[in-house]
């Protein structure tokens, strides 16, 4: 379908593709996957036509329809979210439009002289609107809405009142709604719930087009893909099967190019051993130039590529006492909205409390209310004895300082500490070399959640508070964020749309089923928070749900 051949395509110094190729077939779903700055979003531009290659040609089928989500949503103002999904539907979408501005006329008594010819064009717009299935959208985008998570006050509300997450939700619900035969979805999971991931995971699995995408989610990943393709080194690498399989084989194929090198590189020490040895004998002369010209010919094996990651031991926090955070009647409401009500719940020492629930259920004002940001309306929260709070939200990542590089912002978060440990910590967090000199102003979402964990963990509290700490991560410092708080010996409570986060932290799970809206729109009422005492993991197969509410 899409055929990307001998690609090359360089930025100034930086050279993302040399030489490569590779076609994504009708119905596929492939994972485009590499390390940042790998070209993984450039891939995409070339594609849609914005961006051409230095070398190579990009082949699209005539007709071919391409729909892309990016992060990067534009303004919504003055319409509903409803009349904003639709306007993504193309001529189908103006249609639509059209059709409501002229029913809007045919009801102005100022325009009754206008009425012939404004009855002749509702005529036409009403035909050509039936005829492309134009009064199924309207259920279609309220469908792919609610499974993105909107209530039906919010797919009525204006647009513009929404904040960016939700904003970008309706970028997503318009692409998936206009059905084109190409999908490029850039991070489709970075502002979704688990709840709506799923839903997305059973609508990508059953999409009849072809999709093409990046995310840091490794379980969407795994259910959703069949193949990957892997940036490596300026080239389109391709591995058949979900992520996990790829991981295999990617690590199989290293370890053969290691021993393909090892061996070569033998060899050639023992050539270059006999010609030392006998250059200035007569008799071995002829050997010896024979041995020379196998060496020219000889194609060299390059050495492998190892993808670095910088080990880091962090220190150990101060001891708690037993009891953390002791919360008896609690009471929250937003207007009429009743979030928590008699709430009862005690944390104690080296506790990891995962809090799950669809939006609205009141996640993160319980972070807020544990951390002392907001107040209860009834009943207390208290914080225990000898207690040091780290609490991690998307607001701390806009407090960096601009003016201020990586590096200078952790000298000035911890002057006591030496250089040589400061670039090793921010090294496994991916700053490394040029990268911890870069300024705050610049650095990416995901930048700015890196060093933001890398400051709260170089001096670490013994209680983290953490609200989406995986936002905008990719995989390998996901895995590596996952694999540094397993040793972590404090106490946690923490929100996370990422499962393995959840899977491979939690040991006890705070379900809130009550404040958030229905699959239809529809308030189910308040209902009491729900304590399972297990992990995560033990969760999901009790209840066979990997989220409230939504099983498998």
């Amino acid at each position: 379908m899409i055929n990307l051949t001998g690609i090359s395509k360089r930025y100034g110094r930086q050279i993302l593709f040399v030489e490569t190729s590779f076609q994504l077939n009708p119905g596929e779903k492939v994972g485009l996957v590499g390390p940042n700055g790998a070209g993984k979003t450039t891939v995409f531009r070339l594609i849609t036509g914005e961006e051409s290659p230095d070398e190579g040609t990009v082949s699209v089928p005539r007709r071919t329809t391409i729909g892309y989500f990016r992060q990067d949503i534009g303004d919504m103002a003055g319409r509903s979210v409803l009349d904003e999904t639709i306007a993504g539907c193309g001529d189908l979408g103006d249609l639509h439009h059209e059709l409501q501005d002229l029913e809007h006329a045919l009801a102005d008594p100022d325009r009754a002289d206008e009425m012939d010819g404004i009855l002749d064009r509702f005529g036409e717009v009403l035909d050509a609107y039936q005829s492309r299935g134009g009064y199924e959208l309207e259920a279609r985008a309220k469908e792919i809405l609610h499974g993105l998570g909107f209530a039906d006050d919010q797919i009525a509300g204006d647009a513009g009142h929404l904040s960016g997450g939700w904003k970008m939700r309706i970028g997503m619900a318009r692409v998936l709604l206009s059905r084109p035969d190409v999908l490029l979805m850039d991070e489709p999971t970075n502002h979704l719930d688990i709840e709506s991931i799923l839903w997305l995971e059973t609508f990508i699995k059953g999409y009849p087009g072809a999709v093409l995408l990046t995310c840091h989610d490794k379980d969407f990943m795994n259910r959703v893909v069949s193949r990957i393709i892997d940036i490596d080194g300026g080239e389109f690498v391709s591995y058949t099967g979900n992520y996990d399989f790829f991981v295999q084989q990617r690590a199989v194929a290293e370890a053969n190019r290691e021993a393909t090198f090892a061996r070569q590189q033998a060899m050639l020490a023992k050539e270059r051993r006999f010609v030392e040895r006998f250059a200035s004998h007569v008799a071995k002369a002829a050997q010896v130039q024979s041995r020379l010209k196998k060496l020219d010919k000889i194609e060299m094996v390059e050495p492998p590529r190892r993808r670095k990651v910088v080990e880091f031991e962090y220190r150990r926090p101060p001891r708690s006492g037993e009891d953390v955070v002791g919360i008896k009647g609690l009471a929250k409401a937003y207007g009429n909205r009743v979030v928590y009500e008699g709430f009862d719940l005690m944390i104690r020492r080296t506790e990891r409390w995962c809090v799950l629930g669809c939006n609205g259920a009141g996640k993160t004002t319980l972070l807020k209310l544990v951390a002392g940001i907001i107040e209860p309306d009834a009943g207390t929260v208290r914080q225990g004895a000898n207690l040091k709070v780290g609490y991690f939200a998307q607001q701390a990542l806009e407090q960096l300082d601009p003016g201020l590089t990586v590096f200078e912002h952790m000298q000035k978060a911890f002057p006591a500490e030496g250089p040589g440990v400061l670039r090793n910590l921010l090294g496994a967090f991916q700053f490394s070399g040029d990268d911890a000199d870069k300024p705050c102003r610049i650095l990416s979402g995901g930048e700015k959640s890196r060093l933001v964990l890398a400051s709260m963990l170089l001096d670490p509290p013994n209680f983290l508070i953490l609200d989406e700490p995986t936002n905008h991560l990719d995989l390998e410092t996901k895995e590596m964020l996952v694999k540094s708080l397993a040793e972590f010996e404090g106490t946690m409570l923490f929100v996370s749309h990422d499962r393995t986060f959840l899977r491979g932290l939690s040991n006890r799970v705070l379900v809130l089923g009550g404040a958030g809206p229905a699959a239809a729109g529809e308030d189910p009422g308040y209902q009491a928070p729900r304590i399972y005492d297990g992990s995560y993991a033990e969760y999901v197969a009790s209840t066979g749900s990997e989220s409230a509410g939504v099983h498998r």
